[in-house]
């Protein structure tokens, strides 16, 4: 009976082996991680970012909403939108999603 708590206490002991068989898939699936999705939102926000730093008046623009309007005025954190004749709208500049296309203007 004492020979086999002695045998279970020696298989309980953390092995070299067991420990990299556990690192190795953990530090894989942070890379695909990255590749999938941390660095594809980098991109996008980036390229958001540079869109935003290209705005300017009488750009026609369509915001995260779904509203079509032509820039009015810029300004760091508002801009002015004229959505119809003589109405204009404030959003934050944040919420411009991109150029609105052609067909739609």
């Amino acid at each position: 009976m004492v020979n086999m708590a002695f045998a279970q206490g020696a298989a309980a002991a953390p092995e070299a082996g067991s420990m990299m068989s556990f690192v190795v898939p953990m530090v894989f699936m942070v890379v695909i991680f990255y590749f999938l999705l941390i660095r594809p939102q980098q991109k996008k926000a980036k390229e958001h970012k540079a869109l935003l730093d290209g705005l300017k008046d009488g750009d026609q623009i369509i915001t995260s909403g779904g509203i079509i309007g032509t820039i009015i005025k810029i300004d760091d954190q508002l801009v002015n939108l004229e959505i119809a004749d003589k109405v204009r709208i404030k959003i934050g500049r944040p919420y411009i999603a991109g150029f609105a296309p052609k067909n739609l203007v």
